[in-house]
């Protein structure tokens, strides 16, 4: 099998995560390099028993690098295009390609074929965003979705180590009696909840919904489906949840909807809810696949239906996407 040199630019809470999803799926890698910022630079991280140097990012180092992966932040809009200059593919986490129109955005599970059409860089969708379209494409294909609500409830891990940090810190402040300090966030987190993740538009939507609106509609190719999005931060480590309502022209019952998505390519169906058995961050730690639960009727409409939608942000929501991804494009010499 032919083997790859890869490249991992940051070393967060996703570029850490890459680095699991590769060992764990063995993806076919020649050689490693490790990049980040000047301040990680030259520390030492593990990967298959070898050590590795991380080194600052500059341009000359995607110099031989096949499949250069992104982890998010700002390294992919000054980095990007250098490493596809040099010949690498790029897999992007950041948002500054998304909704470029000659970008990809893919989500393996909705439109492998999407990566043909690459000229360089596929864009990862947003964490939110992959796990719902994951969902939402099984009806679409059998019903065609009209208009879907979504509010979610995002785990801390979606902003970084700190924010996780914060958290504990936070709750164990509040259980001592001791004063709460706020770094990540404008409010306190723990034991809060805040409609509020990225900044606000002028029209009152945050980035973050407004990411989820443009974003479902590219992945599953329709400009027609209706979107609209309410995003919340919650007091969770890791694994974020989602309360989804459908509007579809034809209808489609929840037992048809369960049968539906029980046979779909990367869902965990968990709806037995008077056994208590549905959806929950806690059980979703460390797995790549999108649980959904608690399907039902939604009679206040025609064709409507309602979902609980669970998965691991830094898993399905980033890294394992990217390195599916990455995938394809071996899977279809595409690199």
């Amino acid at each position: 099998m032919k083997k790859y040199n890869v490249a991992i630019v940051g070393t967060g809470a996703v570029g850490q995560e890459l680095l699991n999803v590769l060992a764990e799926r063995n993806f076919p890698i020649n050689q490693l390099k490790l990049l980040a910022t000047e301040r990680s630079a030259g520390k030492e991280v593990q990967f298959l028993g070898e050590t590795h140097i991380i080194r600052k990012t500059t341009p000359q180092e995607f110099a031989g690098v096949d499949i250069a992966l992104f982890a998010g932040g700002g390294a992919s809009k000054e980095y990007a295009k250098e490493a596809v200059k040099r010949g690498a593919v790029v897999v992007d986490n950041g948002s500054s390609f998304r909704m470029d129109p000659e970008v990809p955005l893919v989500v393996p599970e909705v439109n492998p074929e999407a990566v043909r059409e690459h000229k360089g860089i596929i864009a990862n969708p947003n964490c939110s965003t992959i796990q719902m379209v994951v969902a939402l494409n099984p009806i679409h294909q059998k019903a065609k979705i009209k208009r879907v609500v979504v509010s979610t409830y995002q785990a801390v891990s979606g902003s970084g180590v700190d924010a996780i940090e914060e958290l504990k810190t936070q709750s164990k402040d509040i259980l001592a009696d001791q004063e709460i300090v706020k770094k990540c966030y404008p409010h306190q987190i723990a034991y809060n909840m805040l409609p509020h993740i990225d900044v606000f538009l002028e029209n009152d939507y945050s980035k973050e919904e407004m990411k989820m609106v443009n974003e479902t509609k590219k992945i599953m190719g329709s400009e027609e489906i209706k979107v609209t999005a309410t995003t919340v931060r919650v007091p969770v480590a890791n694994g974020h949840s989602e309360s989804i309502n459908i509007e579809t022209e034809k209808k489609l019952s929840a037992k048809e909807a369960k049968e539906i998505l029980a046979k779909a390519p990367g869902i965990i169906l968990e709806d037995d809810p008077m056994k208590n058995i549905y959806p929950m961050p806690i059980n979703v730690q460390g797995r790549d696949e999108v649980f959904v639960g608690r399907i039902r009727d939604d009679h206040s409409i025609d064709n409507g239906l309602n979902m609980w939608v669970v998965a691991d942000n830094l898993r399905k929501g980033a890294a394992t996407n990217t390195i599916q991804i990455a995938e394809l494009l071996v899977k279809e010499s595409l690199v």
